[in-house]
């Protein structure tokens, strides 16, 4: 099983940011329109460090930390117990953000191939989903792109192979629930943090979820 060890070193500088999509969707947002709602989720005179009319806290907003010898650039790990998402950059830093995960059980830690990137994606909840949640049987036929739609505004899709696993890491219309067990499954951040990152990340990327039960133990 993979484990959170390590794997990042929490050194802080401050950084000043400048389920499948049907395939007979019945609308496809225009780039105006795609800008129009981004603009929406943007808070006015936005910096990704400072900026939080969220309410989280202020340690689940984006910082540039040092990153262990080793790691790939361009790699996503998802450290489910600090509830952070790290971005590994080239010269040894990671975007550092955070995230919301999936309640109980429903959280799958592994690694992850990212296959395909979405701006202002559709949504079609699976049927363990509405089991779970009858409140999204209307929309079993997808729900339409926007800010209230619950994959957000942009969204990676994580693969086994080519096998989709209907995992996301995806912006959530629930700001509020970042550091928090809150999805069915799938990694949620602010719209406005994975606007930032979403330019970063290729296709074909690893994306590595890590346990949400390993301990945290102190080091000497």
């Amino acid at each position: 099983m993979l484990t959170r060890r390590h794997f990042i070193q929490t050194t802080i500088a401050l950084f000043s940011a400048s389920v499948s999509s049907p395939l007979l969707a019945k609308t496809w947002p225009t780039g105006s329109q795609k800008s129009a709602w981004d603009a929406r989720v943007t808070p006015p005179g936005y910096n990704a460090a400072t900026t939080n009319p969220w309410g989280v806290h202020e340690r689940f907003l984006p910082r540039r930390v040092t990153a262990n010898d080793g790691l790939v650039p361009g790699d996503i790990h998802v450290d489910a117990v600090a509830r952070y998402l790290y971005h590994i950059e080239e010269g040894g830093t990671a975007m550092r953000y955070g995230v919301a995960i999936a309640r109980g059980n429903l959280y799958e830690p592994g690694t992850y191939t990212i296959r395909r990137k979405v701006e202002w994606p559709h949504w079609t909840p699976t049927a363990s989903m509405i089991e779970r949640n009858p409140e999204y049987a209307e929309f079993r036929n997808g729900m339409e792109p926007g800010p209230s739609n619950a994959l957000g505004s942009r969204a990676f899709y994580l693969f086994v192979g080519d096998r989709d696993t209907y995992l996301r890491i995806h912006g959530t219309p629930q700001p509020r629930s970042i550091g928090g067990r809150a999805s069915s499954g799938c990694v949620r951040m602010i719209m406005a943090h994975i606007n930032d990152l979403y330019p970063n990340v290729k296709v074909g990327s690893t994306a590595y979820l890590y346990s949400a039960e390993d301990s945290v133990t102190a080091q000497t």
